[in-house]
């Protein structure tokens, strides 16, 4: 089960797995998810679920209470079937958040897979180092475990660059700086809703998810070519009517991009 919207990639991870995949929309307008639907689709044969918070594309923080629930439900749901169903948190926006909580899914589930990497909190884009965490607590731990390194074999990842290894571990006492994105993010999110879009407040990450002003996203995101701003519509992210905006950048970049947001939204009026 992957709520959605979500990282393309994985359903492309799935399903080379042999997976079958089953979205799961979350819940309008917060992206928070919604635990009656994902609930619907559990069933005896799932085995997954794929969370990640703070979320790509919308920037929205899965909160104490939600990440609870879920796990209450899931728990049951255990129960009910008599097989194990694990929570592969997909967490490399954890260190990005602006002041909300990252529940820390192990302490409130058991069966919980943590995937994390260091491309985002050390602002290394392209060095694809992380690492998975198999907690002990985990139904069937240590064949889990196995599993993880017999599967990243397989895929043809042996080790890390060793280059990599020893600049993670001489940063990994290291927290990013996001005053930045929390400056960009707050000049455009307030920017964008003074002019008219309708955006999703990001409490982590460095993504503005907006809905886009007409039905078909991919149209909006040609429109706005003429104003050379570039955005990625929500397809691609398994949902529609929304584009994903990236604020990554410099302020002085944001600060340009303004009236080009501005011209666009008119077209609409």
């Amino acid at each position: 089960i992957i709520p959605a919207p979500f990282f393309p990639e994985y359903r492309v991870f799935a399903e080379n797995a042999g997976a079958r995949v089953v979205t799961v929309m979350c819940r309008e307008p917060d992206f928070q998810l919604d635990i009656k639907a994902i609930e619907s689709a559990v069933n005896e044969k799932t085995k997954a679920i794929i969370i990640n918070s703070p979320n790509n594309p919308t920037g929205a923080v899965f909160s104490p209470d939600t990440i609870k629930a879920l796990s209450d439900m899931l728990n049951d749901k255990q129960a009910e079937y008599g097989t194990d169903i694990y929570i592969i948190a997909d967490e490399p926006y954890r260190e990005l958040s602006y002041g909300a909580e990252v529940p820390y899914i192990p302490k409130y589930y058991a069966n919980t897979a943590v995937c994390y990497s260091y491309s985002k909190s050390l602002s290394l884009p392209g060095e694809r180092i992380g690492y998975i965490f198999i907690p002990e607590s985990a139904n069937n731990s240590k064949k889990l475990y196995a599993a993880v390194c017999g599967a990243g074999r397989a895929l043809g990842f042996v080790c890390a660059p060793s280059l990599m290894q020893y600049t993670v571990a001489e940063c990994t006492d290291a927290l990013p700086d996001i005053s930045t994105y929390k400056k960009n993010r707050d000049l455009l999110f307030g920017a964008l809703t003074d002019y008219g879009y309708k955006a999703v407040p990001p409490d982590g990450a460095f993504y503005l998810f907006v809905k886009s002003p007409e039905p078909d996203a991919n149209a909006f995101c040609e429109r706005a070519k003429k104003y050379e701003l570039l955005l990625v519509p929500s397809d691609d992210f398994g949902c529609t009517g929304y584009v994903r905006i990236s604020y990554c950048v410099t302020t002085e970049q944001i600060e340009k991009s303004l009236p080009a947001f501005k011209a666009l939204i008119e077209e609409y009026k």
